[in-house]
């Protein structure tokens, strides 16, 4: 794959580590052998996996003569806390578009990601109800900023389009010169599916790279076969726009859709548990809406015997901690 055809910011700084997670292994029965490849640690205001993907959208921008971004997000979005990072660092004006997801979850003063706005100068933060076209209303705010002689890129949600997806097509080949590298076979990536940017590149990259690993998704949204569908859809136009030949097979999609619980960022006892382990185990700190489901799942299939006895299974991280601090009482109630 030629990743040198589009522009890009290059805001990695190196490989992001590639760690045995022994103590959680072994607290799950030792069958399965679990790896973390530490997303959480990309650079970028608290770290997270949307710094590949505004690595190749920013840059995007930039080169179509923009001067301020907008974005929209949840409201304890981690994609707007990192755009409204790399928007500060670039001398970009940022302005977000939340979606309050659950009824009466938006508070201005609220902690997590939502203070984290205030503090990377994020210029506007309008809240619109829970299912509102987001693309038409940060259509509003970029007509609203073109008139008042602003040139605005929107990145959609996640920036989960093609060109953001060339990041975790990006990192599916970064991963596997590092397991070459360590001479460590994975046998099964697990990742999350939400906005479907993040899954969608890294089946793209692993198709792209005849790795021959299988990728399974853990939905924080959608039941499965909603979120397959979209998933494959990006893979893709992400697979078109690479040059993969060949593209993206249905059956290369796999999704999870048993985790979810509630609904988008609702608390789950399974999550509760899952971002307790990863603590107490390995000093790795989870998020509620995303990384704490997702590890949820993966805790749940090694129990149930998902994967084959001494299988070697690669946990992305992509990072969110931040939001933590927002669900203190879901942690400590």
């Amino acid at each position: 794959m030629n990743f040198t055809k589009f522009p890009r910011r290059g805001y990695l700084q190196g490989q992001t580590p590639i760690e045995p997670m022994k103590n959680l292994s072994k607290a799950l029965g030792g069958k399965v052998n679990l790896y973390v490849k530490r997303d959480d640690l990309l650079p970028g205001a608290s770290g997270g996996n949307k710094t590949r993907k505004l690595d190749f959208c920013i840059a995007d921008a930039l080169e179509k003569g923009a001067d301020t971004i907008i974005t929209c997000g949840a409201v304890q979005s981690n994609h707007c806390r990192l755009t409204a990072s790399w928007a500060a660092k670039e001398g970009l004006e940022c302005h977000l578009v939340l979606e309050e997801r659950v009824k009466g979850t938006f508070k201005e003063d609220a902690s997590g990601n939502n203070f984290l706005f205030e503090l990377l100068n994020v210029k506007t933060r309008r809240c619109v109800a829970g299912g509102s076209d987001m693309m038409a209303e940060m259509e509003k705010t970029a007509e609203e900023l073109r008139a008042a002689g602003k040139k605005p890129y929107i990145v959609p949600g996640g920036a989960s389009n093609p060109i953001g997806a060339l990041g975790y097509a990006a990192c599916a080949e970064e991963m596997m010169n590092q397991l070459n590298t360590m001479d460590l076979s994975i046998d099964h990536v697990v990742v999350p599916s939400g906005s479907a940017g993040t899954h969608a590149g890294m089946i793209t990259g692993m198709v792209g790279t005849n790795s021959g690993i299988a990728v399974s998704g853990i939905n924080v949204s959608r039941t499965k076969e909603v979120q397959e569908e979209i998933v494959h859809g990006l893979a893709e136009k992400t697979a078109e726009l690479l040059g993969v030949k060949g593209g993206v097979a249905k059956e290369d999609v796999c999704c999870y859709g048993d985790y979810v619980g509630p609904g988008y960022s609702l608390p789950t006892e399974g999550m509760i548990e899952a971002v307790k382990l990863f603590a107490k185990e390995e000093a790795i700190l989870l998020d509620p809406v995303y990384t704490g489901k997702v590890a949820a799942g993966l805790i749940d299939l090694v129990r149930k015997g998902a994967f084959p006895e001494g299988s070697n299974v690669l946990f992305l991280h992509t990072g969110g901690s931040p939001a933590l601090y927002a669900y203190l009482d879901t942690f400590r109630g």
